[in-house]
Order: structure tokens, then C-alpha cells, then sequence
């Protein structure tokens, strides 16, 4: 359900996201969107941060 809230921005910035927007698609889309992908990136760079760790962590088998 719409919420009708403003988002105080800059005019850059709000060029910006007109320039991202494709045509039909709503700035709530697009920033839906937006969320999304720094959601998935910051889950990619937590995995990538275990993965390291558990490499450091175990022993090469040339050491065993």
C-alpha cells in the first residue's frame, strides 16, 4: 500500500536515479532494486569473508 512520504534528496542525486531508472519504472521499483543488490553484495563479501577465513585456518596438505 502506498505510503505517501517524501524522501528529501539532492538534485544530483536525483538526476542520478533518473538516469538509472528504466522508462516505465517506478523510482519504488528502483529503489527496491537498489536495496536488493547492496543486499546481495554485502551477503557475497560476508561469504567471501568466511570462505577466506576458513581457508586461513586450515593446514595445506603438503604440511600434514
Amino acid at each position: 500500500m502506498p505510503v505517501d512520504e517524501h524522501i528529501p534528496v539532492t538534485e544530483e542525486t536525483r538526476k542520478g536515479l533518473h538516469e538509472l531508472k528504466e522508462p516505465g519504472q517506478t523510482y519504488d521499483d528502483l529503489l527496491k532494486e537498489l536495496a536488493q543488490q547492496r543486499r546481495r553484495r554485502d551477503l557475497e563479501r560476508r561469504f567471501q569473508e568466511l570462505e577466506d577465513a576458513d581457508r586461513d585456518g586450515l593446514a595445506s596438505l603438503s604440511d600434514v
